[in-house]
């Protein structure tokens, strides 16, 4: 959350309200939304960390509001942040953890954990199908973000075909 709130404000100052609306808005629905406290919490943060500045903005009629504006150090974080590459493939992934350790500790069936997953990951994507023609039809980045997904998605349900077929291979 951090480097995406300092990016949106490369664009100029704002506020926490404003910044969570931007993300919605720029991402649509398929990205899951963000808690305003979370937002907060995180300025509060970066403004600690020297990355962004507030100022109290007084209003008449409602309770000041604080506006957040990029400082230089935030800029160069950011500059930093668009220069790196991804990480590495997921090597530590949780859930084949716990395939490796079912047969070793023996509270759980591989096969029964490969099962349940698939099953997860086909209602993950019968989800984001549903969502792809519904409620982000008309936004590129979310549709974007929904393919990637879906691939990905596709790409774990052929490794769970080829977990599935070493380990029954191997009893």
């Amino acid at each position: 959350m951090r480097l995406p709130l300092l990016a949106l404000l490369s664009r100029g100052p704002a506020h926490g309200y404003e910044l969570k609306q931007n993300l919605e808005q720029l991402m649509g629905a398929a990205y899951p939304q963000s808690n305003v406290g979370q937002i907060y919490v995180t300025l509060s943060r970066l403004e600690k960390s020297g990355l962004i500045e507030g100022e109290e903005i007084a209003q008449s009629s409602r309770p000041n509001k604080k506006i957040y504006r990029l400082t230089d150090a935030g800029t160069a974080a950011l500059s930093a942040w668009f220069e790196e590459t991804a990480e590495e493939p997921r090597v530590r992934d949780d859930f084949f953890i716990k395939l490796a350790l079912a047969s070793h500790t023996g509270l759980a069936d591989r096969i029964a954990l490969i099962n349940k997953q698939r099953r997860q990951y086909l209602t993950t994507m019968r989800q984001l199908s549903k969502l792809s023609t519904t409620e982000t039809r008309d936004e590129p980045i979310a549709q974007l973000l929904i393919e990637g997904a879906m691939l990905h998605l596709q790409a774990d349900l052929d490794w769970l075909e080829r977990c599935q077929e070493e380990l029954e291979g191997r009893e």
